[in-house]
């Protein structure tokens, strides 16, 4: 209710009804079944709406899948952006920013395995909305550990576009197997298994 107000404060026109339907329909199913498996006549019947509405409101399946994935990418952006607020120190801040996606990867498995499993292998990904979200998110750590750089936290003699891509690369792979096999994993143990990796390789002595 909040979340439609503040759009209509903003001039964004509401999304139709039938449209949020199919959208929460879609999460629904992902729960249980992998995106291929998932049939429109099965969105239909969760959604309860015709088929005929999923074509007017989507091109085709993968756009279907992208819009979730927007709305995911746009929530979770406020949720870190929010998160950051108030720290002090680009270690201190690396440290948040690992803990919260790895906390996002658990927290909402539908989520996670949209982003690392199901869309990264179609081209139509690298042009869309959710990539543009991603990039955003991107630089978000680039910033912080440009900050770090600057303010001589962090070492100058690595590129800190190399450090973004390991720090991504080793949260994503710590949260894999709870990802593929729906299982909980620990964001507390995990953030700090990696900090204790990575930050004696990255601070500045």
């Amino acid at each position: 209710m909040v979340r439609e107000e503040n759009k209509a404060k903003k001039g964004v026109r509401p999304q139709p009804p039938g449209r949020i339907k199919i959208i929460k329909a879609l999460k629904i199913l992902l729960k249980e079944k992998d995106f291929n498996s998932i049939t429109w006549a099965e969105i239909a019947k969760t959604a309860e709406v015709n088929e005929g509405l999923i074509y007017k409101y989507f091109k085709d399946s993968r756009n279907l899948l992208h819009q979730v994935l927007e709305e995911y990418l746009e929530q979770y952006m406020k949720e870190i952006e929010f998160a950051l607020k108030g720290i002090d120190g680009a270690l201190n801040k690396l440290r948040k920013f690992i803990w919260s996606q790895i906390n996002a990867c658990n927290a909402d498995k539908v989520f996670s395995r949209i982003l690392t499993l199901e869309v990264r292998n179609f081209a139509g990904y690298y042009s869309s909305q959710s990539y543009k979200i991603i990039k955003q998110y991107d630089n978000i750590l680039l910033d912080i550990i440009k900050e770090g750089v600057q303010k001589g936290e962090i070492r100058d003699d690595i590129s800190p576009g190399n450090i973004k891509r390991i720090i991504f690369g080793a949260a994503e792979h710590l949260c894999l197997p709870g990802i593929v096999f729906n299982r909980e994993f620990s964001p507390d143990a995990l953030t700090e298994d990696l900090c204790k990796l990575i930050f004696p390789g990255i601070e500045k002595t």
